[in-house]
């Protein structure tokens, strides 16, 4: 797989520009793979914000806090799991929008 970097830094930028790194990579990037992994980024960076959203709001009658937390351990989980696939060279697919990008 080339471009492992590009790879490693669209996972690697849901803690400091989520929306951000993967709209500018996509947009200038011609490799489809990456494209294609820059989207999912960033659909899964807006798609969980949304979700954390809404549980923040619903946790104040107790029933998003479970989800609070869910959505919240995925935002940082996924992106470990796609740097640490990325540098083994193997490809992943972000949880919630890897089968809507291909």
């Amino acid at each position: 797989m080339e471009n492992k970097g590009l790879r490693i830094l669209i996972h690697a930028s849901t803690w400091f520009a989520p929306i951000v790194v993967p709209l500018i990579i996509y947009l200038l990037i011609a490799d489809r793979e990456v494209k294609s992994l820059a989207l999912q980024a960033l659909i899964f960076h807006f798609v969980i914000g949304i979700l954390i959203g809404i549980s923040a709001f619903l946790s104040w009658v107790l029933i998003g806090i479970p989800f609070l937390i869910i959505f919240g351990l995925m935002a940082i989980i996924a992106p470990i799991i796609g740097i640490v696939r990325a540098l083994n060279d193997r490809q992943f697919q972000y949880p919630i929008v890897g089968s809507w990008v291909n």
